[in-house]
């Protein structure tokens, strides 16, 4: 059960990365991929901070979604290079 979550936070905080980055989703594999490792990202930053998101599915679809915008930024800015 937790693994679906996880997914359905991903694929929420991917669309919302897309959306704020870009302007528009990825699909809904890219979107998923997105948000995943967005996840990962964001949780990484906010434990490296000392930040608590407060916990439960809102917190982890915040701290998701500044993850998958930090991963998006600088996937752009490496293609710009």
């Amino acid at each position: 059960m937790s693994l679906l979550v996880f997914l359905i936070v991903g694929l929420i905080a991917g669309w919302l990365a897309g959306m704020l980055v870009k302007g528009g989703g990825y699909g809904l594999i890219g979107d998923l991929v997105v948000g995943v490792i967005g996840a990962f990202i964001g949780g990484f930053l906010f434990s490296s901070m000392g930040v608590s998101s407060g916990g439960g599915l809102l917190g982890s679809i915040i701290v998701a979604t500044i993850g998958a915008i930090v991963l998006l930024v600088l996937l752009r800015f490496i293609k710009r290079a």
